[in-house]
């Protein structure tokens, strides 16, 4: 909670590869007294009847400061760092700086159109207002893939450093098929095909996966700004996956 949101929370007396991963398999659940906020608003937003459109970008706006910011930033930085020079360390050079240029600034700003948009049409379902706080929630799992075993941290220290290659690839799997099941369940409690939620699911793990991927040909690994970025472009994937359709 104290890596993932703004909560103060105190940090663990001794940190290592096994604290580093209880951190990243739990992170959905470090983000629930957010997503209980946004719920809390969320219903109030829906008694006064305000715009679907409106009420999601509110929504969205609490995950954000819910978390600092921080995973914004990451997109941001990550999206300068990959549209930089080739070169590897004028790229990490770049991200280090956290001057948001052009691309970073138009990848924050599509994320959140993104978002917000997809966010909106979910909650003209059935019980739409918990299916998108929960797919936002779910959009943490993304660092299972993230910080998976094999893949490396781009530069010493940081939070990169720390977590990269935590996650052995038979607990993620596990940690994709949980991920999968609450995407159906909340899928059909919304009134749309069980298969949907799994596809979201999927097709988030695909766009995530294939980032990491290219962050790793870049950069020569993950940084911190690496794992905000899988989780702002996981939550658009879900939310619009889900939103498609009838």
């Amino acid at each position: 909670m104290g890596t993932l949101t703004a909560f103060p929370i105190r940090p663990p007396s001794r940190v290592g590869a096994s604290t580093a991963r209880v951190a990243m398999v739990a992170a959905p659940f470090a983000v629930l007294p957010i997503a209980l906020a946004a719920g809390a608003v969320g219903e109030v937003g829906r008694l006064v009847e305000c715009p679907p459109l409106v009420l999601a970008a509110v929504i969205i706006t609490i995950f954000a400061l819910g978390s600092r910011g921080l995973h914004l930033d990451g997109l941001a930085d990550t999206a300068d760092g990959l549209t930089s020079s080739y070169d590897r360390e004028r790229a990490l050079e770049i991200m280090r700086r956290g001057n948001t240029g052009p691309a970073g600034v138009a990848a924050v700003v599509l994320a959140l159109l993104v978002q917000s948009a997809a966010l909106a049409a979910v909650l003209a379902l059935p019980w739409g207002l918990l299916t998108g706080i929960v797919l936002l929630c779910l959009a943490r799992s993304s660092l299972l893939i993230a910080c998976a075993a094999g893949i490396p941290a781009a530069r010493d220290g940081g939070l990169g450093a720390m977590v990269a290659g935590v996650v052995p690839r038979v607990l993620g799997g596990v940690g994709a098929l949980v991920a999968a099941a609450i995407g159906a369940a909340v899928t059909v409690l919304s009134g749309r095909p069980w298969w949907q939620g799994i596809v979201a699911v999927a097709l988030a793990a695909v766009v995530v996966a294939g980032l990491v991927l290219r962050c790793r040909k870049r950069f020569g690994g993950i940084t911190g700004d690496v794992l905000g970025a899988v989780i702002e472009v996981a939550a658009a994937a879900l939310l619009v996956a889900l939103a498609a359709g009838r």
